[in-house]
């Protein structure tokens, strides 16, 4: 039997003001990506290492509330042998562990992707409550284009978010749903507010019809962006107008939170565009950020695998996890980034 308060008491943590989420639940493959992209070795060890570096980081718990965390990463451990979840939860940061296995071709519909991983899930869940995690993370994929997304591939993603969310908030976990708007393509502004609006309001509805709790949900969004290869880039302002719109128009005023993704932008424009949404509050909802690419690429560039170089590499992550903390309550200024 689910117990609904504690649900919105960790929720309403989770969206603590001035506090966001460093996603650090990166694949294998995709961290072993980052790891080549500094010239460091990609073994499991040196996955630890810069795990470590990130979840023993000092300071850290003033800026974040959650910590999302891969299942290797939630049964691993610091180099003195205590586990990072142990180090998360002593600093009052919430591990949230990523439960879906990634996408596979939605067969029939050329382009499109659907998420997989529903099997034992509620026995996974059992498991990583044990372990620690108090809220969850399931993710899927929507590109745009002249075809795509059609709505029975947004339904069936929507279907898997319903029964995973469900599944989560049973065994005592939050659960955070992602349905990503690809940045990438030549899209306009106004497509993705269309497309975004779309998944999102398609998405919630079908979360209602499986009676999935919305005020113990958090959404975690895309910002809605003009394509990477759009001729004319969003603005800020742009950005934030959009995205606002387009949540007031699909968003379920219950949901207590939403979160943003990086989604390809750079660490200084993720940062921009929070800014620029928080300046457009009050909302009905906190708003925040989740960022995995836009917290750690400047990390891994001061790091580059040496121990010797983890106090300032530590030093940058604060920083830019100060500027986004600052951005989520509307009170950043380009000129602090170089204070």
């Amino acid at each position: 039997m689910r117990d609904n308060k504690k649900l919105y008491d960790i929720a309403n943590k989770l969206m603590a003001r001035g506090k966001g989420f460093l996603a650090a639940d990166e694949s294998t493959g995709t961290m072993n990506k980052r790891l080549a992209s500094i010239g460091v070795e990609e073994t499991a060890e040196n996955r630890r290492r810069f795990r470590e570096l990130l979840f023993g980081c000092p300071g850290a718990e003033e800026y974040l509330s959650g910590t999302i965390m891969y299942d290797s990463s939630i049964r691993n451990q610091m180099s003195d042998g205590t586990p990072f979840v142990d180090v998360l939860i002593a600093k009052g940061i919430i591990p949230i562990i990523k439960v879906d296995k990634s996408t596979v071709p939605h067969t029939g519909f050329p382009g499109e992707v659907v998420t997989q991983g529903l099997d034992d899930l509620a026995e996974r869940f059992a498991e990583y409550h044990e372990l620690g995690a108090r809220a969850a993370k399931w993710r899927a994929v929507f590109a745009i284009s002249a075809d795509t997304p059609t709505d029975e591939n947004i339904a069936c993603d929507a279907h898997m978010f319903a029964r995973y969310a469900a599944l989560a908030q049973e065994a005592g976990i939050v659960p955070m749903i992602e349905p990503e708007v690809l940045f990438q393509g030549t899209h306009s502004i106004e497509d993705a507010e269309r497309v975004t609006t779309h998944v999102i309001k398609m998405t919630f509805d079908i979360l209602a019809q499986h009676r999935v709790d919305l005020a113990g949900v958090i959404l975690k969004s895309s910002m809605v962006l003009a394509g990477n290869e759009h001729t004319k880039p969003s603005t800020p302002e742009d950005v934030a107008e959009a995205t606002v719109r387009t949540f007031k128009n699909s968003v379920p005023e219950e949901v207590p939170g939403i979160v943003f993704l990086s989604g390809g932008q750079s660490p200084l424009r993720a940062t921009e565009n929070l800014h620029a949404v928080a300046e457009l509050e009050p909302l009905p909802w906190e708003i925040s950020f989740s960022y995995s690419r836009a917290i750690e690429e400047p990390i891994l560039e001061v790091w580059k695998g040496s121990d010797d170089n983890v106090a300032a590499a530590r030093e940058v992550m604060l920083h830019r996890l100060k500027m986004n903390s600052l951005a989520e309550k509307g009170e950043y200024a380009p000129d602090m980034e170089q204070e």
